[in-house]
């Protein structure tokens, strides 16, 4: 059930991501479309494995595809030099890695096999959206008095919301490992 409720929640937010891809500002769009992607990746990787039974060159081919986003946004964010959205880039690119190690842990019998360095590496990623999210559902909370509420606000502050969903998602799929 708990598969289920976050494949829902990550196609949910992977759909929000799509929206805002089309309606915001160019700088919004880039990284709307990064987060369209990562949503409805981690949606396509949180199917339960009864569902996907018989298709064993699924685990590898999401092992490539996240590999390859992982690398195209790693690239972006070192191209960009210490500019803005290179923050975005290079989290996209540890999310993308991070479900690239997930697909390959999943290989196999149906079992998780591990090598010696995944235990660390897997509470590497642990902290790192642990770290995520509470920087993310700090960034919501307002510095002072709170006055009205623009449409600008709301749309910063649901996008704000769906990162936090996303990186919960990612903390929950490591911790199903």
């Amino acid at each position: 059930m708990v598969e289920w409720l976050l494949v829902a929640l990550s196609a949910a937010t992977g759909a929000y991501g799509l929206h805002r891809a089309r309606a915001g500002a160019a700088g919004e769009r880039r990284a709307a479309r990064g987060d369209a992607l990562m949503g409805l990746g981690m949606a396509v990787m949180a199917v339960p494995a009864v569902a996907t039974a018989g298709r064993p060159w699924g685990a590898g081919l999401f092992a490539v595809v996240f590999a390859a986003v992982g690398l195209y946004a790693g690239f972006r964010a070192f191209a960009r030099g210490r500019g803005p959205g290179r923050a975005g880039h290079l989290h996209h690119a540890v999310g993308a890695f991070a479900m690239a190690y997930m697909a390959l842990a999943m290989t196999g019998d149906g079992h998780h096999h591990h090598h010696a360095g995944a235990p660390l590496l897997t509470g590497l990623l642990l902290v790192y959206f642990a770290g995520y999210v509470v920087r993310s559902a700090g960034a919501l909370v307002p510095a002072g008095p709170a006055g009205p509420v623009g449409p600008a606000d709301a749309r910063r502050e649901l996008a704000g919301a769906c990162r936090i969903s996303m990186g919960t998602g990612m903390l929950t799929m490591l911790l199903m490992m």
